[in-house]
C-alpha cells in the first residue's frame, strides 16, 4: 500500500514534469524505492514537508552498505536534491557528493565495449520501424530514446541532424558524413513521412519494450555498444589511430601535436554522443 509520503511525492511530480520523459520516469522509479525502502528503515508517519537531513543520511548509508557503485548513489541523491528543492529545502542535501562520502565515479578504461549489428541480425526482427531505429543508432550514435523518437523530416538539416528528443533534454547536431547516412536516413523518409519511428498506434513505453527485447534476441543487451562503436569510428576518422580501447596506441604516450589531437577529438565524440565532458570519452574509448 502506497504511503501518504509517496502520495505527496505523486503528486509533486505531476506538477513539475521537469526533463526529458526517461528522466521522469527514472527519477519517478527512484523516489517510490525511497518511499519502500524508508519503510523497510523503520521510518513511520512521514510527511513530505518533513522531509530532512537524517532521512538523506540514512538513504546514503543504506546505500553504501549495500556496495552500490558511485555512479548509481550519485544518480540517487540528484533526484533526492530534485525533491529537496521542491519541498523549499534546497540545501537539505549539499552538492557536493565528496562532502557526503561519496567516491568520484571511476571510469572504466580500455575495454572494447563496441558491438555490430548485421543485416542477417536485423532482418530476422521483421519490423521496419526497428529496424530503421538500430540502423540510425549504429550510423550516428544515438541514444535509444532518441533512436526511437527521432522525426527524420524536422532533424534532417542536409549535412548534420538536430536531436531534441534527448537526454536531460539538452538539443544537439550529429553530422551527416557519408553517403551511406545520406541514403539511409532518405530511406527511411520515404516511408515514415512526419512521424516518429515508434508506430502511430503505440506509446514510447509499449515500443520500448519491443525494442528490449529486440536488443535480447540480437546478443545486444541494450545496444548501448552500438554507440561504443560509432566512437571508436569517429576516433579513427579524427586521429588517425585506433581507439585505445580497439587496441590504438594510449593517451599516456602521447605528447605534443597527438596528444592534442586526441583531446581535439575526444571533445568532438563527447558533443557528437550527447556528454559534453572529456572524461566520459573513457567509457567509450579508453585511455
Amino acid at each position: 500500500m502506497a504511503t501518504n509520503f509517496y502520495f505527496q511525492i505523486t503528486r509533486l511530480l505531476n506538477r513539475n514534469p521537469d526533463g526529458s520523459k526517461a528522466t521522469q520516469a527514472e527519477r519517478k522509479k527512484v523516489l517510490k524505492l525511497v518511499d519502500s525502502l524508508l519503510k523497510e528503515l523503520n521510518v513511520r508517519n512521514l510527511e513530505l514537508k518533513n522531509f530532512g537531513r537524517r532521512h538523506a543520511v540514512k538513504l546514503l548509508t543504506h546505500w553504501q552498505s549495500q556496495g552500490l557503485s558511485a555512479g548509481t548513489i550519485k544518480n540517487r541523491m540528484s533526484h533526492l536534491r530534485w525533491l529537496s528543492e521542491k519541498i523549499g529545502k534546497p540545501g537539505l542535501i549539499p552538492a557536493n557528493n565528496a562532502s557526503l562520502g561519496i567516491e568520484k565515479r571511476h571510469y572504466v578504461t580500455n575495454i572494447n565495449r563496441s558491438r555490430h549489428i548485421s543485416n542477417e541480425q536485423l532482418s530476422r526482427l521483421n519490423n521496419r520501424y526497428l529496424e530503421a531505429s538500430f540502423r540510425l543508432q549504429a550510423a550516428f550514435g544515438l541514444r535509444r530514446e532518441e533512436c526511437m523518437k527521432i522525426i527524420l523530416r524536422f532533424s534532417d538539416k542536409g549535412d548534420h541532424l538536430v536531436l531534441t528528443k534527448t537526454k536531460g533534454a539538452r538539443p544537439r547536431t550529429v553530422p551527416i558524413r557519408t553517403q551511406a547516412q545520406r541514403e539511409l536516413i532518405d530511406s527511411i523518409k520515404k516511408w515514415v513521412g512526419d512521424g516518429s519511428l515508434i508506430p502511430k498506434e503505440d506509446t514510447y513505453k509499449t515500443h520500448l519494450g519491443r525494442y528490449e527485447r529486440a536488443c535480447i534476441k540480437m546478443g545486444l543487451d541494450r545496444a548501448h555498444g552500438l554507440r561504443h562503436a560509432y566512437a571508436h569510428q569517429r576516433y579513427l576518422e579524427l586521429t588517425g589511430n585506433s581507439a585505445p580501447a580497439a587496441g590504438g596506441p594510449s593517451t599516456k604516450g602521447l605528447s605534443g601535436a597527438d596528444k592534442l589531437r586526441d583531446y581535439e577529438a575526444r571533445m568532438i565524440i563527447s558533443e557528437e554522443l550527447g556528454h559534453g565532458r572529456e572524461e566520459v570519452t573513457a567509457v567509450y574509448l579508453g585511455r
